[in-house]
């Protein structure tokens, strides 16, 4: 993270004013403002119900939604994958997160999406101004990121997802192989992340599952929880803190230095926004989130960024079809 978006986020904590924070994948840009001047016209926020939302200005969801996805090409899905398995199978790592970026066509404005979405996280950021490049980023996130709370710091890895309506879903789902392999590696780099900044870090809750209801149905997701006791002067230290967790582990994999590059490599585009994390800081707590589930609009038009994580089991076929069932609107 750029040292001077580190600075800005420690002055603020060590002054006890309470900002908002969104912080892009690579560290380089960030959106950081009290939040008592965050212009509602530029960004609404909404983080387990703390936000800045005037629930008169939500207007009836027009119907009906027209929410059409145009699939990426599986060729070229294909050829981004094998990039990321060579190196999977030459021992370069062990887990990678391989995102793309679809078009989708909604009736509905990013206004919109972000005041009908279901989230635990909702975000809309407006950016660009500046510079006439004018771009909406809608983000409706069940992952959280990093929590601060008595002195603490808590983070919750999200991996394994699968379609709820499947026959005993949940015993498939935990009974995967593939997923199980994917989760641990997940929960142990988390462990090593927090351990950089914490001591007495431990696994509190390990593969729970969440019911995420979609406008496509139910899926089911797997999380745990893992924490560690911080120094006695964190609040001078947010800004590090976090920086030190950065990227997000369940959105790069391990080792993450190496697999940082590989995706770059597979991808070939800046994720921008996209799987940054975002939050809000206020007398010693925090409360932060991963940002997936990301809608993107710009003069181009309209994106849908999503992934998965790809280990040295994993199908082709089957990892790109879990994409595709990631690209929906939480309405359902």
């Amino acid at each position: 993270m750029r040292q001077e978006i580190i600075d800005r986020m420690n002055i603020l904590a060590a002054g006890g004013e309470p900002f908002l924070f969104v912080i892009d994948y690579e560290g380089d840009g960030a959106y950081i403002h009290k939040l008592s001047e965050i212009n509602p016209q530029e960004c609404l926020y909404d983080f387990e119900g703390v936000g800045n939302v005037d629930k008169m200005d939500v207007r009836p969801l027009p119907t009906p939604v027209e929410w059409q996805v145009d699939e990426p090409r599986y060729e070229d899905y294909e050829k981004s994958f094998a990039i990321v398995k060579s190196n999977l199978m030459a021992g370069n790592s062990y887990l990678t997160n391989l995102t793309c970026k679809v078009p989708v066509r909604c009736s509905l404005t990013p206004d919109d999406i972000f005041l009908h979405a279901r989230g635990k996280y909702k975000l809309l950021l407006k950016v660009g101004k500046e510079t006439g490049e004018r771009k909406s980023i809608v983000c409706f996130s069940p992952e959280t990121f990093v929590k601060i709370k008595g002195g603490r710091i808590y983070s919750y890895p999200m991996k394994g997802t699968l379609d709820a309506t499947i026959p005993d879903a949940e015993r498939v789902l935990m009974d995967d192989e593939k997923e199980a392999a994917e989760h641990a590696t997940i929960v142990d780099l988390i462990r090593n992340d927090l351990s950089r900044v914490a001591t007495d870090v431990r696994v509190d809750r390990y593969r729970y599952i969440d019911l995420l209801h979609t406008n496509k149905g139910d899926i089911l997701q797997t999380s745990s929880e893992v924490s560690g006791q911080l120094p006695a002067d964190y609040r001078r230290n947010i800004g590090d803190i976090l920086a030190a967790q950065l990227p997000a582990g369940s959105i790069t994999g391990a080792p993450k230095d190496k697999t940082v590059a590989i995706i770059s490599q597979a991808e070939g585009d800046k994720r921008g926004f996209y799987t940054g994390v975002m939050g809000i800081y206020d007398n010693g707590e925090l409360n932060s989130a991963v940002m997936i589930r990301f809608i993107e609009q710009d003069q181009s038009g309209m994106y849908f960024k999503a992934g998965g994580g790809i280990t040295w089991m994993s199908d082709c076929r089957k990892e790109y079809e879990e994409v595709i069932q990631k690209i929906y609107l939480p309405m359902g």
